[in-house]
C-alpha cells in the first residue's frame, strides 16, 4: 500500500488506567475516542495495556481475553471511522499471556502486535506473567505502512532496523514509562525517551507517535509526556507531564517525503549487508546471543 498523501490527524490518549477496574477502563476508552471524533482524528492512540493498567501481577488470568474478546470488541465497534490502538492482555488457545496492542480500524481487529522484549530489571518483571512476542512485523493501513512498538520494544535498536527494512511509513510506540530520575527541567526518563523518539524519526525518516501514561499504580508514578515528532526529528506537539490529556495534532506526508529526498537513509541502506554480518557474528559467536 502506497504511503498516505493526504494530511491525517492523529490523537494521542494519554490516560490512567485503573489497575484491573475493566469497566471503569473501558469507559474512559469511549469517553477519549468520542472526545476524539469531536476534534476530527483519524487515528487514536491508546497507552501500553490502556484496558487493564500495568501491575497486573497475578492478575492477568483474571483480565487476560482472546483479541476477539469484549474489551476489544467494545473498542472496534466504537471506533466508527477511525483507526484506535488499545493495549490489553492476550490469551492464546494455549492459554499463554502476551502484552499485546490491537488496532482496530473502522469496526475490525486489523492487527495485533504482542510485546517481543519483556524487561526484567529494576521495578520489571514481566517475564514472570507473559510470554513474548516473536514477530516485529509492518502492516498496511490508510496511513501507509505502520510499525508498532510496545514500550521496552523500542529500546532494541534491532526492531527500528527491522521496521526500516519492512517499508514503514510512520513508526508508533506506546508505553507504560514510570517516571524517575530527577533532572532539571525534565525527569530523566522523560529526556531519555524524548531523545529516542527523535532519533527513531530521523534514522527512520518517519513520523513517530509516543503515547504513555499517567497516574500511579503500586507507588510508582507514570510520567506521561506522549510526543508527536516528524520525520526530521521536529517535536510537533507535546503533551503535559503528571496529568491526562488528549494530544491531537496533524501528520503531513509532504514533510515525511520531503525528508526522505533530503536524507535518503533508507534508499542507501544495505539490508543484504546487515544480515550477512549478522549470519557471520551468530556463526563465529561474537555476538552476546545464545547459539542455538
Amino acid at each position: 500500500m502506497p504511503p498516505a498523501t493526504k494530511n491525517y490527524r492523529v490523537a494521542l490518549a494519554q490516560i490512567a488506567p485503573t489497575l484491573g477496574n475493566l469497566p471503569a477502563n473501558v469507559t474512559m476508552h469511549l469517553e477519549q475516542i468520542e472526545e476524539a471524533r469531536k476534534q476530527s482524528a483519524d487515528l487514536v492512540i491508546f497507552p501500553e495495556l490502556s484496558l487493564t493498567g500495568y501491575y497486573l501481577r497475578d492478575q492477568v488470568p483474571e483480565v487476560a481475553e482472546p483479541r476477539d474478546g469484549p474489551l476489544v470488541r467494545a473498542i472496534r465497534e466504537a471506533s466508527g471511522d477511525m483507526t484506535v490502538i488499545c493495549g490489553f492482555v492476550e490469551e492464546d488457545r494455549t492459554s499463554r499471556f502476551f502484552n499485546a496492542a490491537a488496532i482496530c480500524d473502522r469496526g475490525e481487529v486489523q492487527h495485533v502486535h504482542r510485546k517481543v522484549y519483556l524487561p526484567t530489571y529494576g521495578m520489571f518483571d514481566e517475564q514472570r506473567y507473559f510470554a513474548a512476542g516473536s514477530r516485529i512485523q509492518a502492516f498496511d493501513t490508510r496511513f501507509g505502512r505502520v510499525g508498532l512498538l510496545i514500550c521496552e520494544d523500542a529500546w532494541h535498536l534491532s526492531c527500528g532496523v527491522i521496521l526500516q527494512a519492512d517499508d514503514i511509513d510512520v513508526l508508533i510506540i506506546v508505553a507504560n514509562s514510570p517516571g524517575r530520575g530527577v533532572r532539571d527541567p525534565e525527569l530523566g526518563s522523560e529526556q531519555s525517551w524524548n531523545l529516542l523518539m527523535r532519533t527513531y524519526a530521523m534514522f527512520l525518516n518517519v513520523p513517530v507517535l509516543f503515547t504513555n501514561r499517567v497516574g500511579y499504580e503500586d507507588g510508582v508514578g507514570f510520567w506521561g509526556g506522549s510526543l508527536v515528532v516528524s520525520a526530521s526529528g521536529r517535536v510537533v506537539a507535546k503533551a503535559p507531564v503528571l496529568e491526562p490529556h488528549l494530544l491531537v495534532a496533524e501528520i503531513d506526508p509532504r514533510e515525511t517525503r520531503l525528508q526522505r529526498i533530503l536524507t535518503p537513509l533508507h534508499r542507501d541502506e544495505r539490508l543484504h549487508l546487515t544480515i550477512d554480518e549478522l549470519e557471520r557474528i551468530h556463526h563465529e559467536g561474537t555476538g552476546r546471543g545464545p547459539r542455538e
